[in-house]
């Protein structure tokens, strides 16, 4: 379907309403919510109604997907978009829940010996090029309930997802103007490298070391401390954390 025909559906859809009742309960739920302020919160229900409106939900490895798991994750994948504007979130248009881990299959090619190898990698999040955002419920919940201990796997698949809008998973999204590409990559960039160098050397790190698999999970994961430990980040790499907080907007603070 052609880009500008999406759009003008998306347009035409109104957006799913959602109770105050279900949306006290959720901002009850989780003190993640007490950091976003009233008129921030009016603009997260709004960005979660289009979400819910937009994207279709679906069960997987025997989950029950209950309403509130829905409103859950809707809003949890909008809260990184509040400052973006909503066609960050363009390109796709299902989720998939587990009740908790799942497995995926994978080819592992050795660029050395060019043998091709199948295994299973155990997840609770993934998300694809215009495919599915797929999350372990347990995972998500286990979020809402800790907000602040430096995991928020909703807000790092929506960072791949947010990586992927122009057609390149390479830790660089699409930015603002006030942003430029070089600033963010030499930021980054020196941000990844001081990972590596202390994850190679056996080190204890605030950032957890998986971000060293590649530029884009670095992005990834510190955008899950943007969310859920922005002022860790900060000490640990004051620049990336500044850059983060340009990015995304007063959602992190």
């Amino acid at each position: 379907m052609a880009r500008w025909l999406t759009r003008l559906r998306d347009a035409l859809q109104p957006p799913a309403r959602i109770t105050d009742a279900a949306w006290d309960a959720l901002l009850a739920s989780s003190a993640l919510f007490a950091r976003v302020s009233g008129a921030d919160r009016i603009a997260l229900r709004a960005l979660a109604e289009r979400f819910l409106a937009r994207k279709s939900f679906s069960a997987a490895g025997g989950h029950v997907l209950e309403p509130a798991h829905a409103l859950a994750i809707a809003t949890l994948a909008s809260l990184p978009v509040l400052h973006l504007g909503r066609d960050a979130l363009a390109g796709w248009r299902e989720v998939i829940v587990y009740p908790g881990e799942f497995r995926v299959k994978r080819e592992h090619h050795d660029e050395h010996s060019g043998v091709v190898t199948e295994g299973e990698d155990v997840l609770i999040g993934e998300a694809w090029e215009r495919g599915p955002l797929i999350l372990s419920w347990a995972d998500v919940a286990t979020d809402l309930a800790h907000p602040f201990d430096g995991f928020n796997v909703v807000a790092h698949e929506i960072a791949h997802k947010l990586d992927l809008l122009d057609g390149a998973m390479n830790g660089v999204p699409a930015l603002p103007p006030s942003i430029a590409r070089r600033e963010w990559i030499a930021a980054m960039q020196a941000g990844y490298d001081r990972l590596v160098r202390a994850a190679g050397r056996g080190r204890d790190t605030f950032i957890d070391p998986y971000a060293t698999e590649s530029a884009d999970e670095y992005f990834a994961v510190v955008s899950e401390l943007h969310f859920s430990d922005p002022a860790g980040l900060a000490r640990a790499e004051p620049a990336v954390a500044a850059l983060l907080a340009r990015y995304y907007g007063g959602s992190g603070a």
